[in-house]
């Protein structure tokens, strides 16, 4: 008996098999070209020697393989087969929705950059930092070392003392709080090495009707412009024109500063990389010992 490989007919001749199969189109077909094949073996032997077997698409999470990308997604979305693709901030776990990966998020803290204590996220590593060392996480615990005022930072007790706020040392400011350190300083430590210094401590600036160029008021040094006198005048009598005589403690980072304060900002902020927060205020204490006792700096 001879059979169609396609169905279960069977003939006792090999030419009825044949006709049958013309007619029935019952032959097995290459995937990829135009031959056919009485049978499923031969037709895979062929396949298998010229790699003719038509591509197949796979669903994403079973084993049912398709012969087009359209018959696999309808699979897949009859099915509810997507693989997740919304990925959680922190661990490798992945959700079918945004929905769903900030529900996880926030329910395991797992934001790239949160607060795990106010349960709060923020949009970069950096607004994350300024919230950890702000008020609520650093408390005012650096005190100004004649008023005793608190203050969150070290370059908030050195603007108290620069702008002469201190109502106990109102004979302090930018310049003698520089001249006090310069002396101390003699390696340069803080210090920009100068050949002379002009005390600024006595120029004072007053802003004059021309400085209005009919839109603001102008600071004719930088350009800025200023809603009122009064503020433009804060502005030309603040350190920001005046010589920078501080540069950075790291010797690899080219930045010079116009107060201490600026520069205790900056080491903050760690912006170069050179010491965390609590190693500015550690900093901070030694300097401020160094100057209250007079002690030479030696390096911090």
């Amino acid at each position: 008996m001879f059979e169609c490989s396609s169905c279960n007919e069977a003939f006792w001749d090999p030419g009825d098999r044949d006709e049958h199969m013309d007619y029935e189109r019952h032959w097995i077909e290459c995937e990829t070209c135009t031959r056919v094949f009485r049978t499923q073996t031969a037709c895979n032997q062929h396949m298998n020697a010229v790699n003719h077997w038509a591509p197949t698409f796979e669903c994403e999470t079973c084993t049912s393989t398709f012969s087009s990308q359209n018959g696999a997604n309808n699979h897949m979305n009859a099915k509810g087969h997507w693989l997740p693709t919304v990925p959680c901030q922190t661990c490798p776990t992945k959700f079918h929705s945004e929905e769903a990966a900030e529900n996880h998020m926030r329910a395991k803290g797992h934001y790239k950059n949160y607060c795990q204590e106010c349960r709060r996220s923020f949009m970069n590593e950096n607004c994350l930092r300024q919230h950890l060392n702000s008020k609520t996480h650093r408390g005012t615990n650096i005190a100004c070392p004649f008023c005793r005022t608190g203050f969150v930072t070290a370059s908030g007790v050195s603007h108290h003392l620069e702008s002469g706020s201190c109502p106990q040392a109102q004979v302090l400011n930018r310049d003698s709080i520089h001249r006090i350190i310069q002396q101390l300083d003699p390696r340069g430590v803080v210090c920009k090495k100068q050949i002379g210094w002009h005390n600024e401590q006595n120029s004072t600036y007053s802003v004059t009707d021309s400085a209005w160029n009919g839109a603001c008021w102008a600071c004719y040094l930088c350009k800025k412009g200023f809603n009122s006198r009064k503020a433009l005048q804060s502005h030309v009598n603040s350190p920001v024109h005046k010589e920078k005589v501080y540069h950075c403690l790291n010797r690899g980072c080219a930045k010079d500063f116009h107060s201490l304060a600026g520069l205790f900002n900056h080491l903050e902020s760690e912006s170069c990389g050179f010491m965390r927060f609590e190693g500015v205020q550690q900093v901070h204490n030694r300097l401020n010992d160094a100057i209250m006792n007079r002690r030479m700096i030696s390096g911090f």
